[in-house]
């Protein structure tokens, strides 16, 4: 171990896990030694930002910092490349012998150039520079809106002086790749992962809650059983349900994604946030309205859930049993 002071660096998301983590790390070592931060993707609920960055600092006593990446850099090389093709250099020229499904015209890029530009928005910001939406097999937007400004900021830790613990919460019964991690791993440079809760059960991180007397994120009780982004591309069919009967603004929001995405995009290239594959986008500029059509549907999508209503979108709903 490093004479460095120690600094325990928890990543807090809103969500339960990351929650109980930050309990954990306050119990074995006080305010003093920890230090709560929050990377905003820009993509979350209206009450997770209220629970990350108000509820949780006033009840702990503790302060949160905030981490946004951005991608400035990265809208300039993509407008001067587009910028070369509107003027009527060939593709290759701009990207060499990389093969594409679609190409882009000069006036294709011209009209991409009027419109992209940085929003300031994470998780928007990056979609338009990257040229469409991560999807499961390409989830990039956990390394680039949480991974790497996390990363950074416990680096910047380390260059003050601190030898630096990053406290991630995340569980091996969550997925089988996380099944696999280690509680503990010593990076070097002065800096070490720590999995605190990693062999813990979803009922053990809700008995942290209650044994501090912190209630969970809100949005439990709303049918969710992930609160990290809003929707998040791994959705299950009952949330994207869920939301659009909850909270309608955030589909109307995704839509208007999608159609800003797709006019920064490769002329024709489907665009989704809930990818269709190219047979299920037909070319529109959104496609989350369909999505949410077939998320009220049984038996594989062929008739309606007719009893998916039969509730008020306001009565309590938990996958985690918090309304009993």
């Amino acid at each position: 171990m490093s004479a460095r002071p120690l600094k325990h660096v928890v990543s807090i998301s809103g969500g339960k896990d990351s929650t109980a983590t930050l309990l954990v790390a306050l119990e074995l070592h006080g305010h003093d030694e920890v230090q709560a931060v929050f990377a905003d993707t820009g993509n979350e609920h209206e009450a997770t930002y209220e629970y990350a960055l108000d509820y949780l600092p006033r009840a702990l006593g503790i302060k949160v910092d905030v981490v946004r990446a951005s991608f400035d850099d990265e809208f300039a090389t993509k407008r001067a490349n587009l910028a070369r093709i509107a003027a009527g250099e060939p593709e290759s020229a701009v990207y060499g012998k990389r093969e594409f499904m679609y190409d882009w015209t000069p006036e294709a890029a011209a009209r991409a150039l009027e419109i992209l530009k940085p929003t300031g928005n994470p998780f928007l910001d990056l979609c338009m520079v990257r040229g469409g939406f991560p999807s499961r097999k390409r989830q990039f937007c956990t390394e680039y809106l949480k991974r790497n400004p996390l990363t950074e900021y416990a680096l910047d830790c380390v260059d003050k002086g601190y030898f630096v613990e990053s406290w991630q919460g995340v569980r091996a019964d969550e997925s089988e790749a996380r099944r696999w991690l280690q509680s503990y791993e010593a990076r070097g440079g002065h800096y070490a992962v720590y999995r605190p809760i990693l062999r813990w059960n979803v009922a053990d991180v809700f008995e942290a809650h209650i044994a501090a007397g912190i209630r969970p994120n809100p949005l439990y009780r709303e049918n969710m059983s992930r609160v990290g982004c809003m929707p998040c591309i791994n959705a299950r069919k009952v949330e994207i349900r869920e939301i659009s009967r909850r909270f309608p603004e955030h589909i109307e929001r995704i839509a208007e994604w999608e159609r800003l995405v797709s006019t920064v995009c490769r002329p024709r290239s489907p665009v989704s946030f809930f990818h269709m594959g190219t047979q299920a986008h037909r070319g529109q500029d959104s496609t989350i309205y369909s999505v949410v059509e077939w998320s009220k549907t049984t038996r594989g999508g062929r008739q309606y859930d007719l009893l998916a209503d039969a509730e008020p979108a306001s009565a309590c709903s938990s996958a985690y049993g918090l309304c009993e």
